[in-house]
């Protein structure tokens, strides 16, 4: 076969697709097998917007070539909806629709950065972040958060890693993996820092419609009239709106930016499904109450499983929001990985290890758990409170035994530059 790109060479096979086969292993003894692997809504999207996506399928104008930039209504509803939330002063011509937000982040880094430049990223770290980095030659530079920080990156630590190469800082809250969401200050220490030293902040908010009850919004940085200077906001309308596969994203950026966005979107998809841009231009105004009931129903499975680790000897819950729960195993002799694969296996709990998301990571799993209804949640207990074999066993148990020794997910190899 033709030579194979070799930054393409260092990136891991997804971890949620070797989490999913470890879930295919597992024989059903302990109750149906628990999805905590990737982050999806477990209800379905609203009647109407289904109904409504159906129609725009059908009309004939919507097979047709749209905007590249994304639908000029769309991206008016997005404005108006930033605007009621965030007090945003955003026009459409700063907003360019994506297929999904990794797109939106792939588009980021391919426009601000280049090889050989170097881009901050907190750990734990989403891993198709770290991923994007290294395809494209650019460092991901490890910004180290700790369990006693609630996992709440310091800007302090993060102005010691910038240098000359550095081109933008990434944070994403609510956090993926953690669940952590940032205090407001936080984030504006960041942007302020990003301002002083003449780099972006690259805002991932793709669980912005799952903050605590009470918090209306992650940041004020919108309000800001110089906003687009230093700022560049991701979204997703996957989780908000339950159509992860129809994969529509966004991002917001200086108007300038957005026409070199489109330069690669162009090559990228030519134009988002159109469809799906229809029926969001109606559901982003008429969903609100919807939503707002969504939100409430997540935060109630943050708390159902707190509650859960409670009742788990052993494990520690050290964050939680949005999506997600970061545990600390209690298994210290094994490794994240083996345990992981235990629990898929064995136990019919299928998460991520914390070695998906970054060195350092040993330690912990990453749960999702907004696919669980109450009574999988409340599944959860029973499937930790069991230890798993030695590692040697564990091994032998694995389809990959005697072809090679375990492998590191993403985080053993932070980067792949030639």
């Amino acid at each position: 076969m033709p030579t194979p790109n070799p930054l393409l060479l260092g990136i891991e096979t997804p971890p949620i697709m070797e989490a999913q086969a470890a879930g295919r292993r597992y024989d059903g003894r302990l109750g149906p097998s628990l999805d905590l692997c990737q982050a999806v809504p477990g209800w379905a999207p609203h009647p109407e917007l289904l109904q409504r996506l159906g129609e725009a399928a059908r009309d004939p104008a919507n097979a047709k070539y749209g905007l590249i930039q994304g639908d000029l209504l769309l991206r008016e509803a997005l404005a108006a909806e930033l605007a009621r939330t965030h007090g945003a002063d955003v026009a459409a011509d700063e907003i360019a629709i994506t297929a999904g937000c990794n797109q939106a982040f792939f588009l980021t880094m391919l426009s601000i950065a280049q090889r050989g430049d170097s881009v901050i990223l907190p750990t734990p770290w989403f891993w198709n972040h770290q991923q994007t980095c290294a395809m494209l030659g650019i460092e991901p530079r490890a910004l180290p958060c700790h369990p006693e920080a609630a996992f709440v990156p310091d800007p302090d630590e993060a102005e010691r890693l910038i240098d000359a190469s550095t081109r933008a800082i990434v944070l994403i809250t609510p956090n993926n993996p953690t669940g952590a969401v940032y205090p407001p200050e936080t984030i504006a220490r960041f942007h302020a820092l990003c301002a002083r030293r003449g780099i972006t902040l690259v805002l991932d908010e793709t669980y912005a419609d799952f903050l605590p009850e009470g918090q209306a919004r992650a940041h004020d940085l919108f309000t800001r009239p110089d906003w687009p200077k230093h700022l560049v906001r991701l979204y997703s309308f996957s989780k908000a709106y339950c159509v992860p596969g129809h994969r529509l994203g966004a991002v917001m950026a200086e108007a300038g930016l957005v026409q070199q966005f489109v330069k690669a979107l162009d090559c990228l998809h030519i134009c988002p499904s159109r469809p799906i841009q229809a029926a969001l231009t109606w559901a982003i105004p008429a969903l609100q109450d919807w939503r707002e009931a969504n939100r409430t129903m997540v935060n109630g499975r943050v708390e159902a499983m707190r509650q859960a680790l409670a009742e788990a000897p052993g494990w520690r819950l050290d964050s939680v929001g949005a999506y997600f729960a970061y545990v600390r195993h209690p298994f210290a002799e094994r490794g994240a990985a083996a345990v992981a694969d235990w629990l898929a296996a064995e136990r019919g709990a299928v998460g991520l290890p914390g070695t998906a998301f970054g060195p350092g990571q040993q330690a912990h799993l990453r749960i999702a758990f907004a696919n669980l209804d109450a009574a999988g949640i409340q599944a959860l207990p029973a499937r930790l409170r069991a230890a798993p074999p030695d590692t040697a066993s564990l091994e032998a148990a694995s389809p990959a035994a005697g072809m090679a020794p375990q492998r590191s997910l993403v985080a053993d190899r932070v980067s792949m530059l030639t």
